[in-house]
């Protein structure tokens, strides 16, 4: 292990070093399946950058499933002569608990089938009194889905208190009408009251009769379940863009997120590069690598091939160390200092590209301020995530730009590239990718302290190209421009196909410690 070298600022490169990391073993990987029950992941299906074009790479790894366990509240009320016996609801009869029960099974079922992340969804269980809540309560599940038919507030507050996520579900329309559709807000969130005042739970984990809304929510869990001690590979150690990125990563990292964090020296990852330049098969199945890449009828090569071949190269042994380390995000400290390009023999632009469409988080430098949301909305989106340089908003327009890009952007079908330079060494490869027009994208930007997150949902308008970093994206925002332009912190942005504004938003707030805004609407626009 080392310490990196302060280097000074050229456009985007780090201002310093985190310092010396100590080395740590720990369980983690990309997870090849999931658990006994699961659903196996399903891409959706985004418009191809050009119909015939684009090929289609293999599926990304899923992580490990999410663990849903249904619940059915009911307390079922006896007649009693002139007195009020009976409460809200359509659930009087064991038949109708029966009926309840079947058509819960089914519509979590269809649920999980249409999730595009792997869900294992546990037996229903029913609480109707507060033995069963307790037993409810120490259940192992990632969260906690209740049917609130009626029944007891108390045994709610068991369920809330043992702290696993909990989300109910109310039928209004859909019917049979719920008693918790009615008391739900004052007599539980309100407890009796006028302000809310139940941890841990509050209107947005509150669902009625959308089973659509129910899916974000878990897709949001699931997300943050798997983001949640990621462990992070830091060639060279740790460097940031600012002392306050320096001095709050790597504390929001493992405080916060759990992250473990794993070094190793530039020295060390050169001679196990030199190695592996003498290891015939590798260099040969890198050859092939590179044949393929180049086959593809959406790719051009302006740069010498020998770079491409590197490129494979050196990505070999990075995946070398993350099997070994148990990692599944890494990056290089000092990606455009000249010892580092110098070391692989280019810039480690493609790397990191050809990385992220294997399903790996892989990103320019080792921040981690860019780092937490890229790997978060990796998840969340199961798809690759893009982090650039921001620029100044204006008009209703942000470009962004960055050398280091993925082409596996919708999780599926590669989008058209240019292997070509690194803009700012002109050395080496790099990826010049021609983004879907018109395709939805969600734009995160951590600011430097690593305690809040500015968001806006928006549509690639074209990839322009610049005297810039290769890759660039000018984005029309769908949302407070303007306000955006007057609030905005931070500097690295990250940016993934499809709209998860809500999911993120709610991962943040289950997460806790990391300030949410978004300066576009939640809700999804209509078509």
């Amino acid at each position: 292990m080392s310490h990196p070298v302060h280097e000074s600022r050229v456009c985007c490169g780090p201002v310093g070093p985190f310092g010396e990391l100590s080395r740590r073993r720990f369980l983690g990987g990309l997870a090849g399946g999931a658990l006994a029950g699961a659903v196996q992941a399903k891409v959706s299906s985004v418009p191809a950058a050009s119909a015939g074009e684009t090929v289609a790479g293999q599926p990304l790894p899923v992580g490990a499933p999410l663990r849903v366990q249904p619940v059915l509240m009911v307390q079922l009320n006896q007649p009693v002569e002139k007195a009020s016996w009976r409460s809200y609801g359509g659930i009087e009869t064991l038949a109708a608990v029966d009926r309840e029960v079947q058509r819960i099974e089914a519509e979590l079922k269809q649920l999980a089938a249409e999730a595009e992340f792997p869900a294992n969804v546990l037996p229903l269980l029913k609480l109707s009194d507060p033995e069963q809540a307790q037993r409810v309560a120490g259940t192992d599940a990632d969260v906690i889905v209740l049917f609130a038919a009626s029944g007891r507030t108390e045994w709610v507050d068991t369920l809330v208190q043992a702290k696993t996520p909990l989300l109910m579900f109310l039928r209004h329309r859909s019917g049979p009408f719920y008693l918790w559709y009615e008391i739900v807000h004052w007599r539980f969130l309100r407890q009796n009251g006028d302000r809310m005042c139940v941890p841990n739970v509050d209107v947005g984990d509150i669902v009625v009769d959308d089973l659509s809304a129910l899916l974000w929510r878990l897709r949001a869990l699931y997300g943050l379940k798997n983001a949640k001690g990621t462990t992070m590979l830091a060639i060279g150690g740790l460097t940031a863009y600012s002392e306050l990125a320096q001095e709050n990563g790597p504390r929001c990292a493992q405080e916060t997120w759990g992250y473990r964090l794993e070094s190793i020296s530039e020295e060390e990852f050169a001679r196990r590069l030199a190695k592996a330049r003498t290891d015939a098969d590798l260099v040969q199945r890198a050859e092939r690598s590179t044949e393929e890449l180049l086959s593809q009828p959406a790719v051009t090569l302006q740069t010498d091939r020998k770079f491409v071949v590197n490129s494979f190269v050196a990505l070999e042994v990075c995946k070398q160390l993350l099997r070994e380390t148990g990692a599944t995000n890494f990056g290089f400290a000092r990606c455009m200092g000249r010892p580092v390009i110098e070391m692989l023999d280019t810039p480690p632009c493609l790397i990191l590209s050809l990385a992220n469409d294997e399903g790996y988080t892989a990103y320019c430098h080792t921040d981690l301020s860019h780092t937490l949301p890229g790997v978060l909305l990796r998840w969340i989106a199961g798809r690759p995530t893009f982090v650039c340089n921001s620029h100044f908003p204006h008009d209703g327009i942000m470009t962004v730009a960055h050398c280091a890009a993925p082409r596996k952007m919708n999780g599926k079908n590669y989008e058209p590239a240019t292997i070509m330079t690194h803009f700012e060494s002109d050395y080496g490869a790099a990826c010049k990718v021609q983004y879907t027009k018109g395709q939805t994208v969600t734009v995160v930007i951590p600011n430097l302290r690593c305690t809040k997150w500015q968001a806006f949902r928006g549509s690639i308008l074209e990839s322009p190209s610049y005297p810039a970093c290769r890759s660039q994206i000018e984005i029309s925002i769908d949302g407070n421009w303007q306000k955006l332009l007057a609030e905005m912190e931070g500097f690295h942005t990250q940016v993934v196909y499809g709209d998860y504004l809500r999911e993120v938003g709610y991962a943040l707030k289950k997460l806790g410690g990391i300030e949410w805004q978004s300066f576009s609407e939640t809700a999804r626009p209509t078509a």
